[in-house]
């Protein structure tokens, strides 16, 4: 078996966390209710929100990869650009500016209104587990207890984002890393614990978001016919790995000789799928220069149920973390980390900036 990229939606447990902390340094929302709105408008934003979190999420994959090459790359897209979308309710003139333009949005093509109600709309659907699918995503602002929030900023974040408030000693730095962790643990299940390691005294708020995954094969892997094999990551290096397998499979799969990889799609018993991209040995690099929207878009309309004698799969866990203060700048989101960031719809002054945005995503790809 040769090395497997994952791409966006990767394992059977997931859990993603992105929290921007702001530190003292030295547009208003249509109020309109997006359920009042036409189906087809809805659908039309939502789609394009669906479009540019796509750019997004394939541009910060390209810095990731540049940054750590010949290394994993796992994050969760979604979970970064919710939590800086949720941050841009609170931002203003040139810095607003940056962080929409960053997430691949255009004013002249989507208000900033429809933009947060798309946000909305999709937190909303992604939170609705059933017994088959748990997914939940949360965020919360943790915020210094003498920071006096604008009124219109808090009922945004509670309406748009379902945004949870605590009051914070950041002072008693121990006490507000505990409560921090205790919020993100809770909300994935336990999987991710400890992310924030240490907090300045002057630190004014943190924007926490995280995303929580889990959910069942349609076709499950018997753990009895896992078996252990060799996996490639080079031509000539591999590792010994346990390897599951299924025998007389239909699912959706094509050959992609042009990118000199294959392409399998694995559903979930709810309407969620995991889409497996196997570069031809040696041409990890090459497949990677190569993925764009469009080419996921292309194997999206090409895929065709197929039967396969045999499939295997490694089983395996996955982590990584990352400060993407330094990678964001790279994607044009660069003011919001300075003393020039304009976030005074938080607070009606400008005396917040960003000093932190961290990420957390696990995967777990088990046999069930």
């Amino acid at each position: 078996m040769g090395r497997m990229l994952p791409l966006l939606a990767l394992g059977l447990l997931m859990a993603g966390f992105c929290p921007a902390v702001l530190s003292d340094p030295k547009s208003t929302l249509d109020k309109k209710n997006p359920n009042q709105e036409e189906q087809d408008q809805g659908t039309h934003v939502d789609f394009r929100l669906a479009s540019n979190n796509m750019d997004f999420a394939f541009s910060l994959y390209k810095q990731l990869t540049r940054k750590a090459p010949g290394k994993n790359v796992i994050f969760s897209p979604l979970s970064i650009s919710t939590a800086l979308a949720f941050l841009s309710l609170g931002a203003r003139n040139s810095t607003l500016m940056e962080i929409l333009q960053g997430l691949k949005f255009s004013l002249t093509q989507t208000s900033e209104a429809e933009i947060h109600q798309s946000f909305q709309h999709l937190l909303s659907t992604l939170n609705q587990s059933s017994d088959e699918l748990q997914l939940s995503v949360g965020n919360a602002m943790f915020v210094k207890e003498q920071l006096n929030l604008l009124d219109r900023f808090t009922e945004d974040a509670k309406s748009l984002y379902g945004a949870e408030a605590f009051a914070t000693d950041f002072q008693d730095s121990e006490a507000a890393k505990k409560l921090i962790n205790d919020y993100v643990q809770n909300g994935t299940r336990g999987k991710i614990r400890d992310l924030i390691k240490d907090l300045d005294q002057q630190t004014m708020m943190v924007l926490v978001n995280y995303i929580f995954f889990k959910a069942k094969w349609k076709t499950p892997f018997d753990p009895s016919d896992t078996f252990e094999s060799r996996f490639y990551f080079s031509k000539r290096n591999w590792v010994k790995v346990p390897m599951m397998s299924l025998e007389d499979l239909a699912t959706p799969y094509l050959r992609d000789e042009e990118m000199s990889c294959t392409v399998l799609e694995l559903p979930y018993t709810a309407n969620a799928s995991a889409l497996f991209i196997l570069p031809d040995r040696d041409k990890m690099e090459e497949v990677e220069a190569m993925l764009l929207p469009k080419t996921l878009k292309r194997w999206r309309d090409s895929l065709k149920t197929r039967w396969i004698d045999e499939l295997f799969l490694p089983k395996f866990s996955i982590s990584g973390d990352y400060n993407l203060e330094d990678i964001l700048p790279q994607l044009g989101i660069e003011e919001v980390f300075t003393s020039k960031a304009d976030l005074s719809g938080i607070t009606g002054a400008r005396n917040l900036q960003v000093s932190q945005v961290s990420l957390q995503t696990l995967v777990n790809h088990l046999c069930i």
